[in-house]
C-alpha cells in the first residue's frame, strides 16, 4: 500500500485554518440556521405560524439583523441552501447581511439521511454525487465553511461496525472535496440521546466512532488543521434512569475527546442534542472547566438550544420581533460565557430557557 499523498497547496491551508481559527474564536461559536424546510415547518407548527417561503425569510432576518451584541458571541452561520439566496426587506442578501456584521457564512451540504441496507435502523448520508460542484459554487456566493451529519444510534447492537465505518468515510470524502474548493468541513458524526444507555456507554460509543472518523480523515489526507469537529456532548440517554450531574457529562465528554481527537484540530463545536437551552450552556461551561488539558477550543454550534426562546417571543408577529432578537442575543452571551468556562447556572433567564428539546430519532 503507496502512503504517497499531497496535503492541500499551502496558500489553501493557510486560508482554511484561518477561517477554521475565525470560527472558534475566544467566547465565540456558531449558530446553526440550517433547518430545513421541513423542520421549518415543524419548529413554526409550535408557534402557530404558516411554514412558506416569505415566513422562513422574515425569521432568518430577524436572527441576522440582531444588533452588534449578537457579534461578539457568533462568528459563523449555518445556512440552508434557501436561505443563502434569500434577501431582507431592503434587498440585501443574508448573507451579506451577515458580511456586514463579520459573521462568516456556512452551508449544509448533505442531502439527508437514507436506511443502511442490513442494519438494525441505521443510516448514511447522502449528497457526494455533485458536492465538489455545489461547493466550488458555494464559495463563489459567499461560503467559507459547510456542514454534513452524520446519524448513529445507541442500542444493544448498535451502532454496528458496518454503520461505524460507512458514516466515517461519507465524512472523511466530503470534508476532503470541502477543502478541495477552500471551504472549511465540519465533520459531524451525531450520536443520537434516544435510549436508555448510561453515560458510560456513551462515553464508550463516542470513543469508538471518534476514532474510527480521524481513522478515515487521514486515510483521505484531510488537513485536520483546516477542519472543526461537531460532535455530540457524552450524556445518557434520555431514558435513563440515572442522570449525570453537568460535572459528570463534562469529564466524560473530555476524556473521549482526549483519547480521539488530535490537537491539529483547531475547535470542537458541539450540538445541542436536544438538551434544553440552559442545559447546553451550563455543560458547555462545565466542559471548559475539566482540569485536564484541553488543546482545542470547545464552543457550541447549537440550533434549537439558540432559538427557542427566539421563536416563541417572535410567535411570527413583526412588533415581536425586537423581543425575539433580544432572547437571541441573551443564549448567545450564555453560550459565548459557557465557551469560556465563565456563565454561572441561572445567571440569564430567557422565554423557554428550561423547556425540553429532544426529538425522539432527530431529523433535519
Amino acid at each position: 500500500m503507496t502512503t504517497y499523498f499531497n496535503y492541500p497547496p499551502k496558500e489553501i491551508q493557510e486560508e482554511l485554518a484561518r477561517i477554521a481559527k475565525q470560527i472558534v474564536a475566544p467566547g465565540k461559536g456558531i449558530l446553526a440556521a440550517d433547518e430545513s424546510t421541513a423542520t421549518c415547518g415543524k419548529r413554526f407548527a409550535d408557534i402557530g405560524v404558516e411554514n412558506n417561503e416569505d415566513n422562513r425569510r422574515q425569521y432568518r432576518q430577524l436572527l441576522f439583523t440582531a444588533d452588534q451584541r449578537l457579534q461578539e458571541h457568533i462568528s459563523g452561520v449555518i445556512l440552508f441552501h434557501e436561505t443563502l439566496y434569500q434577501k431582507g426587506d431592503d434587498g440585501t442578501p443574508l448573507a451579506k447581511l451577515l458580511a456586514s456584521k463579520g459573521i462568516l457564512a456556512g452551508i449544509k451540504v448533505d442531502k439527508g439521511v437514507v436506511d443502511l441496507m442490513g442494519s438494525e435502523g441505521e443510516c448514511t448520508t447522502q449528497g457526494l454525487d455533485d458536492l465538489a460542484a455545489r461547493c466550488a459554487q458555494y464559495k463563489k456566493d459567499g461560503c467559507d465553511f459547510a456542514k454534513w451529519r452524520c446519524v448513529l444510534k445507541i442500542g444493544k447492537n448498535t451502532p454496528s461496525y458496518q454503520s461505524i465505518l460507512e458514516n466515517a468515510n461519507v465524512l472523511a470524502r466530503y470534508a476532503s472535496i470541502c477543502q478541495s474548493q477552500r471551504i472549511v468541513p465540519i465533520v459531524e458524526p451525531e450520536i443520537l440521546p434516544d435510549g436508555d444507555h448510561d453515560l458510560e456507554r456513551c462515553q464508550k460509543v463516542t470513543e469508538t466512532v471518534l476514532a474510527a472518523v480521524y481513522k478515515a480523515l487521514n486515510d483521505h489526507h484531510v488537513y485536520l488543521e483546516g477542519t472543526l469537529l461537531k460532535p455530540n456532548m457524552v450524556t445518557a440517554g434520555q431514558s435513563c434512569a440515572k442522570k449525570p450531574t453537568a460535572q459528570e457529562i463534562a469529564l466524560a465528554t473530555v476524556t473521549a475527546l482526549r483519547r480521539t481527537v488530535p490537537a491539529a484540530v483547531p475547535g470542537v463545536t458541539f450540538l445541542s442534542g436536544g438538551q434544553s437551552e440552559e442545559e447546553a450552556s451550563v455543560n458547555l461551561s462545565a466542559i471548559n472547566q475539566v482540569p485536564l488539558l484541553r488543546p482545542w477550543a470547545l464552543t457550541f454550534s447549537y440550533g434549537r438550544a439558540l432559538q427557542a426562546s427566539v421563536l416563541r417571543a417572535w410567535g411570527g408577529k413583526k412588533e415581536n420581533v425586537k423581543a425575539a432578537q433580544e432572547e437571541l442575543i441573551k443564549r448567545a452571551k450564555a453560550n459565548g460565557l459557557a465557551a469560556q468556562a465563565k456563565y454561572v447556572p441561572g445567571s440569564i433567564p430567557s422565554y423557554a430557557a428550561n423547556a425540553s428539546l429532544f426529538v425522539k430519532s432527530h431529523a433535519y
